[in-house]
């Protein structure tokens, strides 16, 4: 008798709260880099030119204020929500995507190697990312935004039990 694989359910861990602190930075730079160059458009698109161009020189600017309010105050908070992680004894899981959402499940066995690294921004919040190559097609899966400490202990943890998985498998 065959028993049915156990229910697919979210990771249960979420990312570290400094995440969102990150994202906003994130969305604040790019924010004033859209805004300067929106208002350089605003600035020296003349008022004299006909068809759409009056109506952009505006409309530019306000474009780029929605988008630094998405991104500066709806996207991180959002992104902290449905944004998880999981390790089990057989299997790591993610769950990423705010718009289109991914659900990764890596078993244990097909762990190659685990990295763990820190962007220049990570840094600054004491963020890492566990990333664990696989000999699949999917690559690299990566757990983004945990505390430097918690990335690497799941690193090592990971790395211990794909090696005692081959040592298992020899």
């Amino acid at each position: 008798m065959t028993t049915a694989p156990p229910p697919v359910r979210e990771p249960a861990w979420s990312l570290s709260r400094s995440a969102i602190s990150l994202w906003v930075t994130e969305g604040v730079i790019g924010s004033l880099v859209l805004g300067i160059g929106a208002a350089l458009f605003a600035i020296f698109v003349p008022d004299d030119l006909g068809g759409p161009f009056p109506l952009l020189r505006w409309l530019v600017p306000i474009a780029a204020a929605v988008y630094a309010v998405v991104t500066i105050g709806v996207r991180p908070w959002f992104r902290f929500r449905v944004h998880r992680w999981e390790v089990t004894a057989d299997a790591v899981y993610t769950l990423t995507g705010w718009l289109t959402r991914t659900w990764t499940l890596v078993p244990i066995s097909r762990i190659q190697t685990v990295d763990v690294t820190r962007g220049v921004l990570q840094q600054l919040f004491g963020l890492s990312t566990v990333a664990v190559l696989t000999a699949s097609s999917q690559g690299t899966v990566r757990v983004w935004h945990l505390e430097s400490d918690v990335a690497q202990r799941v690193a090592d943890d990971l790395a211990h039990r794909a090696e005692q998985v081959r040592d298992q498998a020899t």
